[in-house]
């Protein structure tokens, strides 16, 4: 898990998906447009809350989140998802 200097605002979270799974657990290869989007991942970055919502999730947290939650974006070479802490399902 890099630094990153992304800061989120209100009750965003930044989060870096784990790797889509590239082999079935019998050794079968998954090709790229047949691999499930992973619904878990690493935070690596937390805005400051809303008055109205403290943030509950810190660096670091392992996470479980929705298959279509977040926005996609690519930062240094490296893919994250941005999304509400709300989507956040939760801390594993």
């Amino acid at each position: 898990m890099a630094k990153v200097n992304i800061k989120p605002l209100a009750d965003r979270v930044l989060i870096e998906p784990l790797q889509a799974e590239t082999k079935t657990a019998s050794g079968i290869i998954i090709p790229d447009n047949a691999k499930e989007k992973p619904q878990k991942g690493t935070v690596v970055a937390v805005g400051p809350g809303t008055k109205d919502e403290k943030m509950t999730v810190k660096i670091g947290d392992s996470v479980l989140y929705g298959k279509y939650a977040g926005t996609e974006l690519k930062f240094d070479g490296t893919d994250y998802l941005m999304m509400r802490e709300s989507d956040i399902l939760a801390i594993v």
